[in-house]
């Protein structure tokens, strides 16, 4: 879903009759809603039941495919990819399952596993995407996101077992709105601050606006019986610090997404482009989701072995010597897919590590709620990047027929504070401590044998 319309972005006004400037709002609008509803399905998952709430969001993804495939407008297709954004946090939903379900030794495996997908998706999807953007109606695109919707739908349905552990209390509602209220405001300012100004009243306005309610929706978190995220289990030192290395890690993953295709796509009658194409850069950043993906079952024996700390420093390490290395290291195709490839491989080790962390420090029935509050400090690295970088790309750059083509300069800046963000994340991870009493899993219970039925043994 959030590489599902990158072929397209440069058509999109022409396709759906509009200005460049509202159609940006095709990505802005998924990114915005998946940050506000991941934790809030999170909570809703935590009381009502992971699965059934699962179920509920691969519903909304495919009633979002649906109205963006068959709109040819922008505002049916905003409100379509608002549907499709909704559906992204089954993946901090779909984690915390693993906990419900699985063995304790078998939960690290499978939470490394689950977490490599997100590489998977985008891997594979930017290519498939350019092949039928290329060479189909982009309508295609969306009834393609539709049907993988539904075929999620059956699989959850008839394979994931049904939640048992739950939350009692009330939802909390104001809560909830006033997280959507700061949060938009914030997200809103970064992303769009170099469209609208980065000093302009409406850029400032938002950005002081989030922060001041997000401080008041704290004060009342504290005092809330019932609270959409618990601040003082958010502020133990173990949460705390793997959610503050999560922005590190989103935004160095961001980077390369965003940087390197344009390296790849760039002209090379500049000097630093190398003038592939939109599949052809695709096809070179697959590498990258396909290390994350294999690299999985070694990031969980590691995290086992030495504990996910380790795995979370060893991963921002990887990260920070692959940006170090790009800065010296881009002149050829290959020189890109080494890159990625590193990219990957240490954003691996990190996406293993961070829900397992979270997971130790935090109640069973709070499982879902923490790790969609870990997704969106994810999301807020990935925004912030997509801001910093796109202003330092802009910011730097030639005009070449008529297209403003970013500078070697630009390129190499971005590469060094991708990696000087990357190490930040790795002295965060530092600070996490190495031993902490962990909250026991909560796996739903299996009757051992029909023999024992009458005992009320379970395993």
């Amino acid at each position: 879903m959030q590489t599902l319309v990158t072929p397209i972005v440069p058509e999109l006004p022409q396709l759906l009759n509009t200005t460049a400037s509202n159609s940006t709002w095709v990505l802005t609008a998924t990114l915005l809603s998946a940050a506000i509803t991941t934790p809030i399905s999170g909570r809703l998952g935590d009381m009502f039941g992971k699965r059934r709430l699962v179920l509920v969001l691969l519903a909304l993804l495919l009633a979002g495919s649906i109205v963006s495939a068959v709109s040819n407008d922008i505002v049916p297709m905003i409100a379509g990819r608002v549907l499709q954004g909704a559906g992204l946090g089954v993946i901090a939903l779909g984690v915390s399952i693993l906990r419900d379900v699985l063995h304790p030794k078998r939960l690290g495996a499978a939470v490394a596993l689950v977490s490599a997908t997100l590489g998977i998706g985008g891997a594979v999807g930017l290519p498939v995407s350019a092949l039928i953007a290329q060479n189909l109606d982009w309508h295609y695109l969306f009834w393609l996101s539709g049907l993988l919707a539904l075929i999620g739908f059956g699989l959850v349905y008839f394979i994931v077992p049904v939640s048992t552990l739950r939350t009692g209390g009330h939802f909390d509602i104001i809560g909830s709105v006033g997280f959507a209220i700061g949060l938009v405001g914030i997200l809103l300012a970064v992303s769009k601050g170099g469209e609208w100004g980065w000093s302009s009243p409406v850029t400032l306005g938002m950005l002081a606006g989030g922060v001041l309610v997000l401080l008041a929706w704290g004060w009342f978190e504290l005092r809330s019986k019932n609270p959409l995220v618990d601040l003082r289990i958010a502020a133990r030192r173990p949460v705390l610090l793997t959610n503050l290395a999560s922005i590190t890690v989103g935004f160095a993953f961001f980077a390369s997404a965003a940087v390197l295709p344009q390296l790849l796509e760039s002209p090379t009658s500049t000097g630093v482009g190398l003038g592939q194409s939109l599949l052809v850069a695709s096809l070179c950043l697959m590498p990258s989701g396909l290390v994350m993906f294999f690299m999985s079952p070694v990031a969980a024996r590691l995290s086992a072995a030495r504990g996910p700390r380790v795995s979370l420093i060893l991963g921002g390490v990887i990260i920070a010597i692959g940006y170090a290395v790009a800065i010296g290291l881009m002149t050829e195709v290959w020189h890109a897919v080494v890159v990625a490839t590193a990219v990957g491989f240490g954003v691996g080790f990190a996406y293993a590590a961070m829900p397992t962390l979270i997971m130790h420090a935090v109640p069973a029935n709070e499982t879902a709620a923490a790790n969609g509050l870990n997704s969106v400090m994810r999301s807020l690295g990935s925004t912030v990047a997509a801001a910093v970088l796109g202003l330092i790309l802009a910011s730097s750059a030639v005009v070449v027929n008529g297209h403003a083509i970013p500078t070697q300069f630009s390129f190499q800046l971005c590469f060094a504070i991708a990696a000087v963000v990357a190490l930040l994340g790795v002295v965060a991870a530092f600070f996490i401590p190495r031993r902490e009493p962990a909250y026991e899993t909560a796996s739903i219970p299996v009757i051992s044998s029909p023999a024992r039925v009458g005992t009320g043994a379970t395993a």
